[in-house]
């Protein structure tokens, strides 16, 4: 038994040998055994070219035997097949095969109806009629376009996870959580929108070729930051390749891919930066806001003073002086905080902060956004920013700002506040993020317990220190609660 012999002409040689009986077999027995089905392909070859069945066979059984090679025949009918990119013998192609080879076949043929010449031309053979148009444009590339979505998709959705695992377990941070999640949420939304057996149908990993591919680099991983680097670089490639092969099975998947990718640069830009603002931060728990005008002392001696007493951060807040004037005062305390080995930061002007060299400016609702004051300062200064409800501090966050403030708490004696955010906030916003927070707003050392109850691990602080008398140990005093 041959291997690539349909059971059609198997069957068809059997009985064609039964219909030989003793004798040797000869290509009328075969002609007939192939034609006895009259749903058979090879029947309905005969039909297409005009030939009716009974008169063909009567005319066949009459017809004298016909000697022949059966090895040669299966040949020639094997390369009909090839012809037609089969690789399976079948009864129409052994039909053809006869047909082809055996000439005195023709003339029974012929007296039947059968037009000879369509069956000796099988290139001019008419196709089978389909009841609807069959459309195989591009198929292939459909196929291939679904397989590297499929493949994208899996990836993008298994990188949110390690993501969403890092924010939440890594960091303990609510805002950035729930941003991933809302991602991931989204591109499954998305995703939903093609057919999941188109994907899966596509489907090939056990033939994927880049399974087996590895590089000595995937197997390490330094910190748990550089895994949450990793899936983030992971999670933008497979957006991109999503956002073009999903061009090919859907326009309106590509838009929406194109979005989350933005997505996907905002939030990690927040936890890049975020990270770096916890190291350069992590010790930083006393934060002291200047003006010369309420200190009760010279300004070098209360920075002084003060960061003996532990302050680690000192801001310059003059909004009565001029640009020159602003100027020269922050490049005093720029020298003055070096001495005392703290951070200096300005308030509301990256521009002094940049020519003064302070650390980092600091700035209110009102004052210019996080991405132009980093388009002043550059790369590597912080930028802090005021936070009065808990949408102001999900929003900071995803701007990029290094800490925030959280405020106002108390009633200040040096500044005055439409309304409180009061401790309430200072508990939502301490739950929300990992970024360091400074409680600001009429913090001192008599209340001062009750923001560390709401959550405060950092205060910012302006009379309680500038105002005293012995800087050095209300500072301490303060930096006690803290700890």
């Amino acid at each position: 038994m041959l291997d690539d012999l349909s059971p059609a002409v198997e069957r068809a040689l059997d009985a064609a040998r039964r219909r030989a009986a003793d004798g040797p077999l000869n290509a009328v027995h075969v002609f007939l055994a192939l034609i006895e089905d009259d749903e058979s392909r090879a029947s309905q070859v005969l039909i297409e070219a005009g030939g009716d069945l009974a008169s063909v066979r009567r005319s066949l059984e009459a017809h004298a035997p016909l000697a022949f090679d059966l090895p040669a025949i299966l040949t020639g009918a094997r390369e009909i097949a090839g012809e037609r990119a089969e690789s399976t013998l079948t009864g129409e192609f052994l039909l053809l095969g006869l047909v082809r080879s055996i000439e005195p076949l023709l003339d029974p043929l012929r007296l039947s109806g059968v037009r000879v010449e369509q069956l000796t031309r099988p290139a001019e053979i008419a196709p089978l009629p389909f009841t609807e148009p069959l459309d195989l444009s591009d198929a292939p590339d459909h196929v291939s376009a679904a397989r590297a979505v499929d493949a994208n998709a899996n990836r993008a959705r298994e990188s949110l996870r390690v993501i969403d695992d890092y924010c939440r377990f890594l960091l303990d941070d609510a805002v950035l959580t729930e941003e991933v999640k809302n991602l991931r949420h989204d591109l499954v939304e998305l995703l939903s929108r093609i057919p999941p057996q188109t994907l899966h149908e596509s489907r090939e990993t056990l033939t994927d070729v880049g399974t087996g591919i590895t590089t000595s680099r995937e197997m390490l991983r330094g910190s748990p930051l550089e895994v949450a680097q990793v899936n983030l670089k992971r999670l933008q490639e497979a957006l991109r390749s999503l956002e073009e092969y999903g061009k090919l099975l859907t326009r309106e998947l590509s838009a929406g891919l194109e979005a989350l990718r933005y997505r996907s640069y905002t939030i990690e830009k927040a936890i890049t930066t975020g990270t770096d603002s916890r190291t350069r931060l992590e010790n930083a728990r006393l934060y002291v806001l200047l003006t010369g005008a309420t200190c009760s002392a010279a300004l070098d001696w209360t920075i002084r003073e003060a960061a003996d007493g532990g302050v680690d951060v000192f801001q310059l807040r003059e909004k009565s002086l001029s640009d020159r004037e602003l100027l020269e005062r922050a490049r005093n305390v720029r020298v003055w905080t070096r001495q005392a080995g703290t951070l200096f930061i300005l308030n509301d002007r990256p521009d002094i902060a940049r020519l003064a060299e302070a650390d980092g400016v600091h700035l209110g609702q009102d004052d210019m956004s996080v991405r132009e004051a980093r388009r002043i300062l550059g790369t590597g200064p912080l930028i802090g920013v005021s936070t009065h409800n808990p949408d102001q501090v999900r929003q900071a966050i995803l701007d990029g700002a290094n800490y925030i403030g959280v405020g106002p708490t108390f009633a200040s004696q040096t500044k005055e506040f439409g309304e409180l955010a009061g401790l309430e906030f200072v508990r939502q916003a301490t739950a929300m993020t990992t970024l360091p927070a400074f409680v600001i707003g009429g913090v001192n050392a008599e209340n001062i317990s009750q923001a560390v109850a709401a959550g405060a691990r950092r205060v910012a602080v302006s009379a309680a220190i500038c105002a005293a008398d012995d800087p050095r140990s209300i500072a301490v005093r303060l930096r006690s609660a803290l700890t």
